[in-house]
Order: C-alpha cells, then sequence, then structure tokens
C-alpha cells in the first residue's frame, strides 16, 4: 500500500483546482476511460461551474450501468465505547455520552426488528475500542446476522489481515473504512490518541480486508474536515488503484459530510455545500463507473432522493445511530445527528413514485 499512497500523494501534492479549462473539464466528461488527470478536472473550481454538465454525464453512466436499482441497508451500532480521541466523532474518548453495548440477546432483537422491515442487507458499526468490542464478538454479530440478512458488512476500527479473515468465515461481506482526511497532516490534527490516530495502519485497511477474502470494499472521506476537493481526489484514486490491483473485489464509495454531535453543535462541513456535494458525487461517478456510491442519511430527504438519478446507487433507511432503538429504547447515545430519519416503509413508497428499483439484497448464499 506504500506505493499506492505515494502515487497518489504526489498526484494530490501538484494539483491545484483553480489550474483547469472547460475544454479540459469537457474532454474527461467525452472520456470513455477516463483517467487520474480526468478526475482532477471533474473536480476543479471549473467544473463546479459547469455542474450541470457533469450532472447530465452522471445521469447517463448511471442509467447504463445500474439501470433503475437502489440497494437499500440500515447501519446497526453495536457499542458505542471507544478508546480514540476524535474531534469530530461523538464518540471520542472523553465525551461525556451515554456508553452501551449489545449483549447476544439484544444483538438478535434488534436484527430480529429490521429483517421485519423487509431489509436484507445489514452493516455492524461499533466504536473504536476492541477491548469492548474485540474481532471475537464482532465475528459473532456477523454469525448471528447471517440468520436475519442476505448480505453483511462492517464499519468498525482497522484491523489485521487475519481478524478480517475471521470476520469472513463468520459471514462478512464487506468492510468499510472510512480515512476521514487523505491529509496526514490534518489527520494528525484530527485524531488525538487511540488506535484510529495511525494513519497509514488505517489506510492499508481495505487491502488487508480484500487479501482476507472479503466480496468488497467501501472508502471515504469526511467532507469538510480538510481541502474538500483534494480529499475527494485521494479517496477515488484509492479505489482506483486499489481496483487494479484487485480487478474482481467490489468496490464502492461513500460522501459523508460533517455533522454536529453531541456536546458540539459547531461542528459543520465548512465550504462544502450541497453544489460540491454533487459535484464530487458526478465526479465519482464518472470517474469509477462500475462503482457502488452511497448517499448517506447524514443529508436531507430530498437532496438525496435527487441524487439517486445522478449516480447514487445505495442509500440508508430507517436509521438509527444510537444503540438499541431499533427494538427498544436507545441505550447507549448516537454518533452524530442524522438529517434524513425516514422508515423503510417511507423510503420505499418514494422511491417507486420516482420509478427506482429497490434492492434488499444482491446475493444469494447457497450451502
Amino acid at each position: 500500500m506504500e506505493e499506492i499512497f505515494e502515487k497518489i500523494q504526489k498526484m494530490v501534492r501538484n494539483y491545484e483546482p483553480r489550474d483547469f479549462t472547460s475544454e479540459q473539464v469537457r474532454a474527461a466528461l467525452a472520456s470513455k476511460n477516463p483517467s487520474p488527470e480526468h478526475l482532477q478536472a471533474l473536480l476543479s473550481v471549473r467544473a463546479e461551474g459547469m455542474i450541470e454538465e457533469l450532472a447530465l454525464r452522471a445521469r447517463e453512466l448511471r442509467l447504463k450501468y445500474f439501470g433503475n436499482a437502489v440497494n437499500l441497508f440500515t447501519p446497526l451500532y453495536l457499542s458505542n465505547h471507544c478508546n480514540s480521541k476524535c474531534t469530530y466523532c461523538g464518540f471520542q474518548k472523553g465525551n461525556k455520552i451515554r456508553r452501551s453495548k449489545l449483549n447476544e440477546a439484544e444483538i438478535h432483537a434488534e436484527m430480529r426488528a429490521i429483517s421485519q422491515s423487509g431489509l436484507q442487507e445489514i452493516i455492524l458499526l461499533t466504536g473504536e475500542g476492541r477491548e469492548h468490542a474485540s474481532p471475537e464478538y464482532i465475528a459473532h454479530a456477523c454469525k448471528i446476522a447471517r440468520e436475519y440478512f442476505r448480505v453483511v458488512g462492517v464499519e468498525i476500527y482497522a484491523m489485521r489481515e487475519e481478524e478480517y479473515a475471521l470476520l469472513h468465515a463468520a459471514g462478512c461481506d464487506f468492510v468499510t473504512i472510512f480515512q476521514e482526511t487523505y491529509n496526514p497532516k490534518a489527520y494528525k490534527k484530527f485524531h488525538i490518541s487511540g488506535e484510529k490516530s495511525d494513519f497509514f495502519y488505517r489506510f492499508g485497511g481495505q487491502e488487508r480486508a480484500l487479501r482476507a477474502g472479503m466480496r468488497g470494499v467501501a472508502f471515504g472521506a469526511l467532507l469538510g474536515l480538510d481541502d474538500f476537493r483534494k480529499d475527494a481526489m485521494f479517496c477515488a484514486l484509492h479505489a482506483y488503484f486499489l481496483q487494479a490491483k484487485y480487478p474482481a473485489a467490489e468496490l464502492s464509495l461513500s460522501i459523508p459530510r460533517l455533522r454536529p454531535i453531541i456536546n458540539n453543535a459547531k461542528i459543520h462541513p465548512k465550504d462544502v455545500g450541497e453544489r460540491r456535494l454533487l459535484q464530487v458525487l458526478c465526479a465519482y461517478r464518472i470517474f469509477l463507473p462500475f462503482a457502488g456510491i452511497t448517499i448517506s442519511s447524514r443529508e436531507r430527504a430530498g437532496f438525496r432522493d435527487e441524487t439517486l438519478a445522478l449516480g447514487a446507487t445505495k442509500m440508508s433507511a430507517g436509521v438509527s445511530v444510537g444503540i438499541g432503538e431499533h427494538s427498544g429504547e436507545k441505550s447507549g447515545d448516537a454518533q452524530f445527528e442524522i438529517t434524513d430519519a425516514r422508515s423503510v416503509d417511507e423510503i420505499l413508497k418514494m422511491l417507486k413514485s420516482r420509478s427506482f428499483e429497490p434492492v434488499m439484497g444482491d446475493s444469494l448464499y447457497v450451502g
């Protein structure tokens, strides 16, 4: 992974978003095999002023490769205990919140309640604290999840290859890792202590997961922490070069923005408004036409709905970011504030009204 990092770092270091012309942006839009240089043009300041042209191209590619399908899933937070100090996160060590961890009976209850909504894909999340949520604990949760769902993913602390293999053997399909920011200096400022403060160990997480046998991995930069154009470019290139190394892997990207947290309502994504977020979405779709793209419940409902035609292929529904809320009263506080709290039924009605086809699970295990 060091070779990939150095290659991308050199591109990002030499990237000046204001240096691109309309002609360069249109050349990127016309390309049938977009290059990293085309991605730079699509994320440029000039391209922001051409968002309608980007949206038209993104819509064309979305329809060509994904039709009207939209994958649905929901997150399940297993634990909000955390030993890392990350300044933007509600789970961070030292933040005064209600801490909780689901036991086996509670995991069953939560998954049973979620599965009754019709969803067939789940992603399991924890704080950055392996002594509270060990690899064995998470593997057991994956095994339970396989009883209820066709597709199981995790978004947890970065693991060693053998630990990912343990999760995979227990039924895990996908691993999501948000690098948050790809600028090592900014990363150090935001990640003060704990296991997550190791930038390069986290950066190699997706490759370790693929080597362990995972079907796919997901990438994301938390837009608004640092220069969003450079973070978005680094994130897309991270996926691009890993895809070249592991061509059979299923890759996807997310475009989350900063959201307020408990005890800090002033956290906001700085200069990343919806127009710029849409630019990132369209650039990802054009540069990586086969990749899935998730639009987060951090965003308002109307914006999420509009992005489905322009590149997003996956969205969460019936979301709770606290502990234990699906089956009863919340026992642990949330990681951040969501904006779109629609139920699964409400999301399904919206998709039907827009002529989209909901996909609850995209695989079938035969054994």
